[in-house]
């Protein structure tokens, strides 16, 4: 049986979210669902909270940056599982990156599947995935539907990533050069007012045909 890559540690998420988000791209997402291993290698990210000005999209500056029952796992320790909900149907997983006691972290945009698709086609009602990676992309090239796709939801909230618990884990990867590596904004920040608006803290594998559908606006 072939070794599989170690699991990153916890002080891989020990810095501003920014180093991280790019640092997670190639990295392996796993999942068990159901006894079976579902992974999917990580594509696009976004960093947030990683600033000494208030992150105006992020969830950490409500509250006067004082934690929330929604936001408390995004406060630290870094290296854990930050999920919420978002327009009334979707999670949205999290890496906790940064110090302790202070809000920042890395959202996962988009997964390359790798395996246990069919598990994933299942939870994702049936996508058809055959023969073709436009249809295989859309299994999780957003993150509501990564999410569906790999049965991440609010039980997972605050699991430690760095630790095999059989339910959800990150494993490392060859580092990507940083030509492989392109910016832009951020997606769906609404209302959310310049420079938070435009600012390029988004990161994704460049060419990559699993990227999500808004990578082409870049820097």
């Amino acid at each position: 049986m072939p070794l599989l890559p170690p699991i990153l540690p916890q002080s891989f998420y020990a810095r501003p979210a920014r180093e991280v988000a790019a640092a997670l791209l190639g990295k392996l997402l796993v999942r068990t669902i159901d006894g079976h291993r579902v992974s999917g290698r990580i594509v696009e990210t976004e960093a947030y909270c990683d600033s000494s000005e208030p992150d105006l999209a992020c969830h950490g500056t409500k509250n006067g940056g004082r934690p929330t029952a929604r936001s408390a796992t995004m406060f630290g320790p870094p290296g854990h599982a930050y999920i919420y909900f978002t327009y009334g149907n979707h999670w949205m997983f999290n890496v906790v990156s940064g110090r302790d006691g202070q809000a920042n972290a890395v959202l996962i945009r988009a997964l390359e599947p790798v395996s246990g698709i069919p598990h994933m086609t299942t939870r994702r009602r049936g996508v058809e995935t055959a023969n073709s990676n436009k249809r295989l992309a859309a299994l999780t090239n957003g993150p509501g539907k990564l999410a569906q796709a790999m049965a991440i939801d609010k039980q997972l909230n605050g699991t430690p990533l760095f630790e095999t618990t059989g339910m959800i884990w990150i494993e490392d990867a060859a580092a990507l050069p940083a030509a492989a590596i392109t910016t832009g904004p951020r997606i769906g920040l609404g209302q959310t007012p310049e420079p938070w608006l435009s600012i390029p803290w988004r990161f994704w594998i460049k060419e990559n045909p699993f990227v999500s559908p808004y990578h082409k606006s870049s820097h």
